[in-house]
C-alpha cells in the first residue's frame, strides 16, 4: 500500500474491518466502545501505513493495536457479564424446540459469564482462537507468545470453562443418577 493511496488503504479497512470489530466487541461487550477500537486501530494503520511490511498478513499487527487498545479500556472498567453476546447469536439454530432454544440460551449466557470471569489472558486465547478463528499459531502471533503458552493458555481457559459449566448447570439437565441415588429401591 503506497503511503498515498486512498483508495487501497479504504479496501484494506474493508476487508479488516469485520474481524476487528468483532474482536473488540468480544472484549469490551459495548458496541460503543468497540466501533471507538476499530477507529483507534485503523487510525495507527493509516498512520503506519508505509511501514506496514507486504510480503506478510497485516491482521496479527491489527489484532495487536486492538487488543492493546482493549486492554487500556478494560483496564479502566470491569469486563461486561456478556462478552461476545452478538457474536454467538450466529450459534441459533431456528429450527430447535422450544425447550431447547431455552436450554441453549442458558448455555450461551453461561458460556459468556464464564469467559468474563477467565483472566484477561485466557479471555484474548478464546475470543482470537474460537470466536475469530485463527489458528493456533497466528493467535500466538498476534499475542505476541510462544505457540505453547498459547496452547496452555486454552488448555487452562477451557479447564476453567468447564467448572464453572459445571457449578451453573442447571438442575433439569443434571443426570438423574442423584436422584435415584436417594430413591428408595423397590422390593428390598
Amino acid at each position: 500500500m503506497q503511503a498515498d493511496d486512498l483508495d487501497a488503504f479504504e479496501a484494506f479497512f474493508a476487508r479488516h474491518r469485520g474481524l476487528i470489530q468483532r474482536t473488540a466487541f468480544a472484549l469490551t461487550g459495548d458496541a460503543q466502545a468497540a466501533e471507538e477500537v476499530l477507529q483507534d486501530t485503523f487510525i495507527r494503520a493509516y498512520r503506519h501505513r508505509a511501514s506496514l511490511r507486504t510480503d506478510v498478513s497485516p491482521v496479527p499487527w491489527l489484532y495487536r493495536v486492538a487488543l492493546n487498545l482493549c486492554y487500556s479500556r478494560l483496564a479502566r472498567r470491569r469486563l461486561s457479564l456478556e462478552p461476545i453476546s452478538d457474536a454467538t447469536t450466529e450459534l441459533r439454530d431456528q429450527a430447535l424446540e422450544p425447550l431447547e432454544v431455552v436450554e441453549r440460551e442458558e448455555l450461551r449466557q453461561s458460556i459468556r459469564r464464564g469467559v468474563a470471569a477467565l483472566p484477561e489472558k485466557h479471555q484474548l486465547v478464546i475470543v482470537l482462537y474460537y470466536l475469530q478463528g485463527l489458528t493456533l499459531q497466528e493467535t500466538a502471533e498476534t499475542l505476541g507468545i510462544r505457540l505453547g503458552t498459547a496452547k496452555s493458555r486454552i488448555h487452562y481457559a477451557l479447564h476453567a470453562l468447564r467448572e464453572h459449566l459445571s457449578a451453573e448447570r442447571p438442575r433439569h439437565l443434571v443426570p438423574h443418577e442423584a436422584e435415584a441415588a436417594r430413591a428408595p429401591e423397590v422390593g428390598r
